[in-house]
């Protein structure tokens, strides 16, 4: 079916890549560019507003073109939505989070409460576009996606680890950021993951459980029909892709058939957060519950539904629910989950077609990623010791 030792330091690495920038956009021609003084030849980059729009405007390159690219740290597309029980429309989420993103390095990129910068450090970072994704047959749009994001992950690291690795063969492997779509893009993504990396704890931040037996969720009058953006971690779950009893949902504030649901979620392997719960133990309660639940050494994959966040600050969802978190609350726990081996990425059910015009869930979902790609940067290119020593220095700062 699917043919197709200590840390290397960041001082170290930093030494290594001492004239690495993240390279700006530049303007269209160079007969348009200015002189910064008198004779000096000097350049101007595009504006914020102007040109084409990739992540954070940082530097795309048609990566499934072309197998000879490095990157540490990638973002992709996958314009997929055939999988929703509501809303459509995420099929545009990622054209609308890069362009929600844009202004994301308009004073310089530097993360205040993290104290780095992801746009400017050792990691290489690029846009690589999206995954064609056929909108016709949602079995062959799921290969796709697991095939172009596996094509991504299994590539070379432009920085290199000199220890052991956390993948299945001992390698460092880049890390991807997945712009989607509906939140059934997921299970082909940790089967990509589980080809690299085998089972994975999952950190997963939802309204919804998403663990639904399709008999439940949708019916289930056909195989198709049974993966959707409700049942997709059953099915993971099912495939063994998950690590048992350290994943962990956050947000949950969903109606459900009955109690059943969460026992079936248990069986799922994972522990529930609330919504509400952050009323009564605030944001550190939840990163504490987040961190317990999957530690700091294994590896971890991240999703991230936007409607974790009310629908005051992210309308434009597939399916939306009062009660959420604001935008403040999502981006503090996100910054808690610093030391955590995060390997891989996900935002999912951006519906740019149901926001306001002034691209509140757009933004939303951008600025979210800005903190889990400085995340991933400050870590570093890490190895098991080194999520070890991370971690003693995360508890010593705390």
């Amino acid at each position: 079916m699917r043919s197709f030792g200590t840390i290397l330091s960041l001082i170290a690495v930093v030494a290594a890549h001492d004239n690495h920038d993240q390279e700006p956009m530049e303007g269209p021609h160079q007969g348009l560019w200015y002189n910064t003084l008198p004779g000096d030849g000097g350049t101007q980059a595009d504006s914020v507003f102007s040109g084409i729009s990739t992540f954070g405007r940082i530097k795309y390159h048609p990566c499934l073109t072309n197998a000879d690219v490095k990157y540490d740290i990638a973002f992709i597309g996958a314009p997929f939505d055939t999988g929703t029980s509501y809303r459509p429309g995420a099929r545009f989420g990622p054209s609308g989070i890069r362009q929600g993103s844009r202004r994301l390095n308009l004073y310089g990129g530097y993360n205040v409460p993290l104290e780095a910068n992801p746009f400017n450090s050792w990691a290489k970072v690029l846009d690589c576009g999206d995954i064609p994704v056929t909108s016709y047959d949602n079995a062959y749009a799921l290969q796709q996606i697991e095939e172009g994001h596996n094509l991504l992950l299994s590539r070379e690291p432009y920085t290199h680890a000199k220890e052991i690795g956390s993948s299945k063969k001992g390698k460092t492997l880049p890390r991807l950021i997945t712009l989607g779509g509906d939140h059934t893009i997921t299970l082909p993504l940790l089967r990509s993951i589980n080809r690299a990396y085998g089972p994975v704890s999952v950190i997963h931040f939802d309204s919804h459980l998403d663990t639904w037996k399709p008999k439940v969720f949708g019916g289930s009058p056909s195989e198709q029909a049974s993966i959707n953006h409700g049942t997709y971690f059953f099915h993971a779950a099912q495939e063994g892709l998950l690590a048992n009893d350290s994943n962990i949902h956050a947000g949950i504030r969903t109606t459900l058939s009955g109690p059943s649901d969460y026992e079936n979620d248990g069986y799922c392997g994972f522990e529930i957060v609330e919504a509400r719960e952050i009323d009564k133990i605030g944001t550190d309660g939840i990163i504490k519950k987040i961190r317990d639940r999957v530690g700091t050494e294994k590896p971890v994959y991240l999703s991230i539904d936007i409607d974790t966040l009310d629908p005051a600050f992210a309308p434009a969802t597939g399916t939306p629910e009062t009660g959420g978190w604001s935008t403040r609350e999502l981006r503090t726990i996100i910054r808690g989950l610093e030391g955590i081996n995060l390997i891989a990425t996900d935002i999912v059910e951006v519906a740019p077609a149901y926001d306001t015009n002034a691209e509140l869930t757009t933004m939303a979902a951008a600025d979210v990623l800005y903190e889990v790609m400085t995340l991933m940067v400050k870590k570093g290119p890490l190895s098991f010791r080194a999520a070890r020593e991370q971690q003693e220095r995360f508890e010593l700062k705390a």
